[in-house]
C-alpha cells in the first residue's frame, strides 16, 4: 500500500468552500494527510491543496486533522476579509 491514496471522508461544504480531506498510506504503518479546499465553479474554480507535515497511525486521525486544518484555513481567509472590509 506504499504511496496509495486511500478512500477518504465525505467532503464538507462550508459556505462557498468544499473541504476534502485526503489520506495517503506511507507503507511504514504511518499515514500522511492533505486537504483540498475548492471554491467557485466552471472556469472560475479554484482548488488549493495543503500538504500537511504531521504523520498519523490511523486513517481516522489523519482525516480529522486534515479537515480541521482546512476549516482553520477557511477561518483565516474569512477573518482577513472582515478586517479588510472594516
Amino acid at each position: 500500500m506504499n504511496g496509495t491514496l486511500l478512500a477518504n471522508a465525505t467532503p464538507q461544504q462550508v459556505g462557498k468552500y468544499l473541504v476534502s480531506p485526503l489520506v495517503k498510506c506511507l507503507g511504514n504503518g504511518w499515514f500522511a494527510s492533505s486537504v483540498s479546499i475548492r471554491s467557485g465553479s466552471g472556469s472560475g474554480t479554484s482548488d488549493r491543496v495543503l500538504r500537511l507535515t504531521r504523520m498519523f497511525l490511523s486513517v481516522p486521525e489523519a482525516v480529522a486533522y486534515a479537515r480541521a486544518e482546512g476549516l482553520r484555513w477557511i477561518q483565516g481567509v474569512t477573518d482577513a476579509h472582515r478586517r479588510v472590509a472594516a
